[in-house]
């Protein structure tokens, strides 16, 4: 099995692509977007973890056994939530006494 060897480059660049979503993330909590404002937060630290993972911890290179443990923890955190946020969409239906 070959090791592949990322550029230093590419770790810097992405170094910087995660301080300047930083610096975003930052920026957006200042400007009242109302409930959107929790969305953009989420939305730039799913694409900051997705970096991450990409490529600070090799998943990109990685053999698809990796890629597919990968996915299956996702696909778990999916099913946690929707079971989660269909418990508590539905609270108000429940009458008690």
């Amino acid at each position: 099995m070959t090791e592949h060897v990322v550029p230093v480059r590419v770790y810097v660049t992405i170094f910087g692509v995660l301080m300047a979503l930083t610096a975003v993330t930052v920026m957006v909590a200042f400007v009242d977007l109302g409930p959107l404002n929790s969305v953009m937060a989420l939305t730039i630290a799913v694409l900051k973890a997705t970096l991450v993972v990409l490529f600070f911890m090799h998943a990109k290179y990685s053999p698809r056994l990796t890629q597919l443990v990968i996915a299956g923890g996702l696909l778990w955190l999916v099913i946690l939530l929707s079971l989660t946020f269909s418990d508590y969409l539905t609270r108000h239906l429940l009458t008690y006494g």
